[in-house]
């Protein structure tokens, strides 16, 4: 592993290969956080069990879809997506671009450490009788997860190995728990929700939406794997890590009526268990978190090394905790939905079609209009889909994937025939 860089402007070598398995569980890893759970038992609650599965269903397959193409790409080029961005919309077009996903990341990063806090805050009460400050322990995570994303990529992989397994384990034994105290396993599916707000539809947009940046930054896992059929194995951290950690908080909550995570684990009497998975799936979840959005930014300000970015990213995400930023959780993912599909799209065209599958540095442009234009014009519309004031598909994301890949082709199409 490169010390200084992590490789963030630069091809990966061979010497710093790994294995899709490993980067697997690193991705399975990111499901079992709070924002995760806590969106698998507010699917469950509002739509029963049995919806809420077909919506857990159709998410994971339109992800895995797109993760496929895109993991593809960052093993066979080794770079990563902030760079590979670069041939699709040109070095100053990748900018615009990375900057809206660094911005999202260091947001998801500060989701997650206030989700984090509160509930911490919750168990020591709910088990200690322990008042802590909200801030105090925002700060104190942050600083834990800053030191394990300096160390790179190795480190979480390392963490990934002794605690994913471990918390896999603990939320199967939950859902255990959960229908062992039920009357007959029936009532899980004959669970009806008096009243919701949230349609199927409603529900599958915005999973898709938390989780639709892993096809975007796949590269930046899949480069380190040692071949084609090894990146496709890390596939599966999604294709069956995100499915499997909205069921494991799904049941339990139909089981207490509850949706925060805390509750549900003190009504099964296991919150100290709860807050040691807590702090530990978070801090899997927002190291890699800080580490894509270190990689975006260094593709901007590429004189700073890798620590210094790091620390700086950390900072602005702790603050937006400090803040408040969780609270528009939703709004954000449905942002996410309207403009990173169209950009995956365009990558992966650019990628098989236009560059062959070769990319080479010395090629690299100043601006890519054609991808541009592309992306503003399927986010525009997609916006209007989004807004319901007319429809494609019927969903949103898919629109905003199939229009930016569409636009783009057809410019690019024309641009050659002349």
């Amino acid at each position: 592993m490169a010390e200084n860089n992590q490789y963030t402007n630069t091809k990966v070598q061979p010497k710093d290969f790994t294995s899709g398995w490993l980067i697997a569980l690193i991705i399975g890893g990111t499901g079992l956080s709070l924002p995760t759970l806590y969106l698998g038992s507010e699917v469950a609650l509002n739509l029963g069990l049995k919806n809420a599965l077909i919506a857990f269903g159709i998410a994971t397959f339109v992800l895995t879809t797109m993760c496929i193409a895109t993991t593809l790409i960052g093993n066979r080029s080794r770079l990563s997506t902030y760079i590979i961005l670069h041939f699709s919309f040109g070095e100053n077009g990748a900018k615009i671009v990375n900057s809206i996903f660094g911005i999202t990341l260091i947001g998801w990063f500060s989701v997650a450490l206030e989700l984090l806090a509160v509930a911490i805050k919750d168990a020591a009460f709910e088990a200690f009788d322990v008042k802590i400050t909200q801030w105090i322990i925002i700060i104190i995570s942050s600083i834990f997860i800053t030191i394990t994303t300096v160390l790179g990529i190795k480190s979480l992989e390392r963490l990934a190995n002794i605690a994913i397994p471990f918390l896999t384990v603990f939320l199967g034994y939950v859902v255990y728990k959960s229908i062992n105290q039920l009357d007959n396993f029936s009532q899980l599916f004959d669970y009806v929700p008096e009243t919701s707000t949230m349609s199927l539809f409603d529900a599958t947009s915005i999973l898709v939406g938390s989780a639709i940046l892993f096809p975007v930054l796949m590269a930046d896992f899949s480069r380190f794997i040692k071949n084609d059929k090894q990146s496709l194995i890390a596939v599966l951290g999604i294709a069956i890590g995100f499915p499997l950690a909205l069921t494991f908080s799904a049941i339990p909550s139909i089981q207490t009526g509850e949706i925060d995570f805390i509750k549900i684990m003190n009504e099964l009497n296991l919150v100290i268990p709860a807050f040691i998975l807590l702090f530990i799936s978070t801090w899997v979840t927002n190291a890699t978190n800080l580490y894509s959005a270190v990689l975006t930014f260094s593709t901007i300000k590429k004189g700073w090394s890798f620590k210094k970015m790091t620390i700086i990213c950390s900072v602005i995400g702790t603050l937006l905790a400090l803040f408040g930023f969780a609270e528009y959780l939703f709004d954000f993912l449905e942002f996410l939905g309207i403009l990173a599909p169209s950009i995956s799209a365009i990558y992966v065209i650019n990628f098989f079609w236009i560059k062959k599958q070769k990319y080479k540095l010395d090629e690299i442009v100043k601006w890519e209009f054609d991808a541009l234009l592309s992306w503003v014009i399927s986010s525009i519309i997609t916006s209007f889909t989004y807004l319901e004031i007319f429809e494609i598909t019927h969903a949103y994301f898919v629109d905003s994937f199939l229009l930016g890949g569409t636009i783009y082709l057809l410019l690019k199409m024309k641009r050659q025939s002349k």
